[in-house]
């Protein structure tokens, strides 16, 4: 992934991504006894984990965490809800994602091979890899020309996504929960009555009059 790209960019290419998932020719789909299920094998969900942590890393969950790799202090990607999103079936991405996890541990494999790596058995492959391995595939992957590039972009988008913005959940349920993701960025929080209002301009200014036939709730006539 391109050091100049920007986390506005990645998030609008993101949601461009996933809207057009289900259109997308991938090369990595999900065999058909996975149609329709979230990723429940621990194997599966470990790699998936790993690959948001490896985005927005955060500290491990226990001292044998292997997914988490433990990069960063405080909450990442994955406390943050970054499985939850990948498999909320607004996103799409739910029947894909044991697909998706097993070319991560293919992509893992030869690139443990072609850098004399020793995998350890026990975990995935990807799993296996320290952080600073796993961010070098996928700035390989992401910033390729593979035929499944774009299919983990929109994923890592979709991890971006979840972190940024709890989208699989309710906004007021996930400020109430202290979310990570929008605790970090500073999200403000509702009034008593669970809605937002910003009584300044942004600009600090008015931009326009209101037409005289606006009705109070603010729709014209």
């Amino acid at each position: 992934m391109s050091l100049d790209l920007t986390r506005r960019e990645l998030l609008r290419i993101a949601a461009a991504a996933a809207a057009a998932w289900k259109a997308g020719p991938w090369m990595v789909r999900a065999p058909a006894a996975f149609a329709q299920t979230p990723p429940g094998d621990p194997l599966t969900v470990a790699t998936l984990e790993a690959f948001a942590d490896t985005l927005i890393p955060g500290e491990k969950r226990s001292p044998d965490d292997r997914a988490i790799a433990g990069a960063a202090p405080g909450a990442g990607a994955v406390q943050a809800g970054a499985l939850e999103m990948m498999s909320f079936p607004a996103a799409g991405t739910g029947p894909a994602l044991p697909g998706l996890a097993a070319g991560l541990d293919v992509h893992a494999t030869a690139f443990a091979a072609q850098n004399a790596i020793v995998l350890d058995p026990t975990v995935p492959p990807f799993v296996s890899l320290d952080f600073a391995q796993r961010t070098t595939l996928l700035v390989q992957i992401l910033d390729g020309t593979g035929p499944d590039q774009l299919a983990y972009f929109a994923l890592a988008g979709i991890v971006f996504i979840a972190y940024h913005t709890a989208g699989f959940l309710h906004t007021t349920d996930a400020l109430a929960a202290g979310h990570p993701g929008l605790v970090a960025i500073g999200f403000p929080l509702p009034q008593a009555d669970g809605k937002w209002r910003f009584p300044e301009f942004s600009y600090r200014q008015v931009l326009a009059q209101t037409h005289p036939l606006t009705t109070r709730r603010g729709n014209p006539r």
